[in-house]
């Protein structure tokens, strides 16, 4: 995938050797700039300091606090002012702002104050030179701070850039930490779901299997001829616990039942018989499906049927999702050894870059995929998931029903 001039320079920007390699710079250009136009000893110092210092400001944030002063005492040593005072003490403002060495406004005050010396220090020099400089608070005489004002407003910006920057990052981060933490929940919620409707679903088929066999155990005590005592006692014992293990069961699943009206506690199982049903009803939200049945029928045992319905529901689902008004083909093979093989295909835009490859199942973070496979393997099965061999996406699911 590339990559935008934009991100690049990100990356670069964050990389370990940018203040090194930018720091360099300056003072390179800090000494061409000293070879120019020569400075006295406190200037050439201060400049060199200012720059150098530049290379140390992301591994130790407080040396920004030199990098700003030295500036202001190389400035305060000449009234020239080197282009590399500039960049080395907005950088330092910047990086001051950046990593809240210091409140801002303290670091504003700091500068302002620092700025107002220099300031001072010049009108000095000037009155030295012979330049008509007024006296103070005589007219026109305000106009000699204006430099001091002037570094003011700059150092105020720069700081203020710096604390900006700061403060957007920490809102990105704490944001992607709190959305991280939703995913999780929404994961664990759609999890512990999933799990309680599975559990639910062999409450009921089981419930129905031992409630059959107490039924025909007590049953044969009365319509069996000949029984002898002990054979009707034991008849009588398995129909006793059965019903025990369906009380059992009742008080061990039943908390996981949800009150979903009389329909929903009365409606029975759904079945492969269905997915005619569930391929209709995915054409009639706008979808494109068709549904291939090879083999001979086989009524297999309730929790296979169920499965292999859910499976191929959440597949129908998940194509609508994230390949809306693609074809879906939806194939039951009834293979002859005894292995039932569900596979649903889409000719959507499958894993890649183009369908999100994040949200899109079978990437290892779809809530749908997990419990797929979680069915799959609650009958000894297995699901595979992902891009086709001709593109689109593939669901297959591989479910043997042994002897049933």
């Amino acid at each position: 995938m590339r990559t935008s001039p934009q991100q690049r320079l990100r990356e670069w920007i964050v990389a370990p050797a940018y203040p090194w390699i930018t720091g360099g710079a300056v003072t390179a250009g800090a000494v061409v700039e000293l070879i120019v136009i020569p400075g006295g000893v406190t200037t050439t110092v201060g400049v060199l300091v200012s720059a150098a210092s530049l290379m140390w400001r992301r591994s130790f944030p407080p040396v920004a606090v030199l990098t700003v002063a030295a500036g202001l005492i190389g400035f305060a040593g000449d009234v020239n002012l080197y282009v590399s005072i500039m960049v080395s003490g907005l950088a330092g403002c910047y990086a001051l702002g950046r990593n809240r060495v210091v409140h801002p406004a303290l670091a504003v005050a700091g500068g302002a104050l620092g700025a107002l010396c220099v300031n001072l220090v010049h009108i000095n020099t000037w009155s030295r030179m012979d330049l008509p400089v007024p006296a103070l608070w005589e007219k026109g005489s305000l106009s000699l701070f204006a430099e001091s004002f002037l570094l003011t407003v700059v150092v105020f910006g720069a700081v203020m850039m710096g604390d900006a920057v700061r403060s957007r990052e920490e809102t990105r981060t704490e944001r992607s930490l709190a959305q991280d933490r939703l995913i999780a929940m929404e994961r664990q919620q759609a999890a512990e779901a999933e799990r309680a409707a599975i559990a639910r679903e062999l409450h009921d088929i089981v419930s129905h299997s031992v409630s059959m066999i107490a039924v025909q155990a007590e049953s044969a005590t009365y319509t069996t001829p000949g029984l002898t005592p002990e054979a009707r006692d034991g008849f009588q014992q398995i129909a006793g616990t059965a019903r025990s293990s369906m009380a059992e069961l009742r008080r061990l699943l039943g908390v996981l039942r949800t009150p979903q009206g009389d329909t929903a506690l009365t409606a029975p199982q759904p079945t492969l018989d269905h997915l005619a049903e569930l391929v209709d009803q995915h054409r009639a939200v706008g979808g494109t499906a068709e549904l291939h049945i090879t083999g001979k029928r086989v009524a297999l045992p309730a929790a296979w049927e169920l499965s292999a319905y859910r499976i191929a529901q959440e597949a129908l689902t998940n194509a609508r999702k994230h390949a809306p008004g693609a074809r879906t083909l939806v194939e039951v093979d009834y293979g002859a050894d005894r292995l039932l093989t569900l596979r649903v295909r889409d000719d959507g835009p499958g894993t890649g870059a183009a369908s999100g490859a994040a949200s899109r199942p079978g990437t290892g973070t779809g809530h749908g995929l997990t419990g797929m496979r979680e069915r799959a393997a609650l009958v000894g099965g297995r699901l595979t998931a992902g891009a086709g061999p001709d593109g689109g996406f593939v669901v297959e699911a591989e479910l043997p029903w042994g002897s049933g």
